[in-house]
């Protein structure tokens, strides 16, 4: 069996996709453990629930670079490379990160979005989708580019838009495909079966057959 791959979890919040990573992992067969946990905000509920797991946990501190994000990011990296970190997943990570940052891990660094892009980047998708009126709707793990919420597309999970749907109902379910999605596409990064060839992410080995739970690859 291969060695683990080393993965720092980037937070900004409470750390719900964070959990659902934190789990996958903390099976042997799992290819990546985690650990590290970094949030740029000191008051991160995520960082006591990391902590609470044995799971090292660190702070980067935005507010303290006066409004300069590259020079943010150089010690991010920095913490990063001293923890011997390979892969980065951002969860919930609220930074718009430079081109400094993405291009020291490109193709080693992952985020995930509510919403099946490339519709509805940004912020507010769920109150966007019921506005534009689809009928589905869904979310997003795909390498971070330089552009925000842009990258090729490693996996997607999609949920029904139902009658009555207010963005908070519309959100739980989008949430719960994304505590599918992202362990799962984490595990095809870490074991080598996610590799991106021009725009598009290849997948080995995976099942890319419907399902009815709407997550492709399966």
């Amino acid at each position: 069996m291969s060695p683990r791959k080393k993965v720092a979890v980037l937070i900004s919040g409470r750390g719900s996709n964070m959990m659902s990573l934190i789990s996958a992992a903390m099976s042997p067969s799992y290819p990546a453990e985690i650990g590290l946990v970094v949030s740029n905000k000191p008051d991160a509920a995520g960082l006591a629930k990391a902590a609470d797991l044995g799971i090292k946990t660190a702070v980067v501190d935005h507010r303290d670079y006066k409004g300069d994000r590259e020079a943010f990011e150089h010690a991010l990296n920095a913490l990063l490379k001293d923890n011997a970190i390979e892969l980065v997943a951002l969860a919930g990570f609220l930074r718009l990160l430079t081109p400094f940052l993405v291009n020291e891990w490109r193709d080693r660094m992952i985020n995930i979005h509510p919403a099946l892009l490339p519709s509805f980047k940004g912020l507010n998708t769920h109150e966007r989708a019921l506005d534009e009126g689809v009928k589905l709707h869904g979310a997003t793990v795909h390498f971070v580019s330089a552009e925000m919420d842009d990258g090729p597309i490693i996996m997607q999970g999609a949920v029904p838009v139902l009658e009555g749907d207010t963005p908070d109902t519309l959100g739980a379910r989008v949430l719960g495909v994304e505590h599918q999605i992202y362990p799962k596409a984490l595990e095809l990064v870490a074991n080598g079966k996610a590799k991106v060839k021009g725009q598009k992410v290849s997948t080995t080995n995976s099942d890319t057959s419907g399902s009815d739970a709407l997550i492709s690859p399966a």
